[in-house]
């Protein structure tokens, strides 16, 4: 007789919890699902705190049904899987750890060289770099100084732009900035820094051999079939072979000193841990 009240009160207990569970999971997911993969549901309140505040009902539309379709994709491609993979394939525990791994230890180098890499580089280490590796700044194209104007060949002011470029005179030169800011399609003043000639190309939307093949003196032309508009170049300055000079090399170069830098330090922590540990008797080699 003694056990019917304890089974009573058993049963009561699981009642209980099952009615918390309920009202916990109705307290965590207390709106309208918008789909379902299997027994696993995507709720309104998921999607909509994926979209950004201050867009077009079109554009919430379409970046929810992109976001539905994505949170379908991955849970369907998991079920495939389960069905057509082994349980050893289905295991990535392994890949797991060797990515944490990898991660802290990438977190930590940063870390690191957060705390001991010398950023400062003068002019004089970017000089002594230079000199001593010249041969690494080989011109594979030229190089140039210029200005681009891309104007439609119609317009009232094209030719007094095209003339004005070429000045070496300071007001004929501001003149045909005032000129192609109001009428231009594009223009700028490249006429202090090397540009490569490749990159010129790239405006000209041809490669760089056509763009240098429609070089005629100083000035570069090229109309582009069905447009309507005219791409010129005025090229103040070139060099054709050789070393690049060092103004336009410096910019690489304080990326490879700092580049050096940091392999250097990463290089000396490993062999500082390798010491350590083998002195300490903490790595032992059998």
């Amino acid at each position: 007789m003694r056990k019917f009240p304890c089974l009573l009160t058993a049963a009561f207990f699981l009642v209980l919890t099952a009615v918390s569970c309920q009202l916990a999971s109705s307290l965590v997911h207390d709106d309208q699902p918008v789909a379902r993969v299997g027994r696993e549901k995507l709720y309104r309140s998921e999607v909509e705190s994926m979209i950004p505040d201050m867009i077009s009902p079109e554009d919430s539309a379409s970046l929810a049904e992109k976001y539905i379709r994505l949170w379908a994709m991955e849970r369907l491609y998991m079920d495939e899987a389960g069905r057509q993979l082994s349980k050893s394939e289905m295991d990535v525990s392994e890949e797991l750890e060797s990515y944490r791994r990898s991660l802290v230890r990438y977190r930590y180098e940063q870390r690191y060289l957060n705390d001991r890499l010398d950023t400062l580089i003068t002019d004089a280490q970017i000089r002594e770099y230079y000199q001593a590796n010249e041969a690494e700044f080989e011109l594979s194209r030229p190089l140039m100084k210029l200005r681009f104007v891309d104007v439609m060949k119609d317009s009232p002011d094209k030719d007094e732009i095209l003339r004005l470029m070429s000045s070496d005179e300071y007001a004929g030169l501001e003149r045909a900035d005032s000129l192609a800011r109001n009428s231009a399609l594009r223009y700028f003043d490249n006429s202090d820094t090397w540009m490569d000639a490749g990159e010129l190309a790239r405006y000209f939307g041809v490669s760089c051999e056509e763009m240098l093949a429609a070089m005629d003196g100083d000035m570069i032309m090229i109309e582009p079939e069905g447009r309507g508009d005219l791409l010129a170049a005025y090229v103040c300055d070139m060099i054709s072979s050789g070393t690049a000079p060092i103004e336009y090399c410096s910019s690489a170069i304080r990326d490879i000193i700092l580049s050096n830098r940091k392999h250097e330090l990463l290089a000396a922590l490993e062999r500082d841990l390798l010491e350590g540990a083998l002195d300490s008797k903490q790595f032992v080699i059998y």
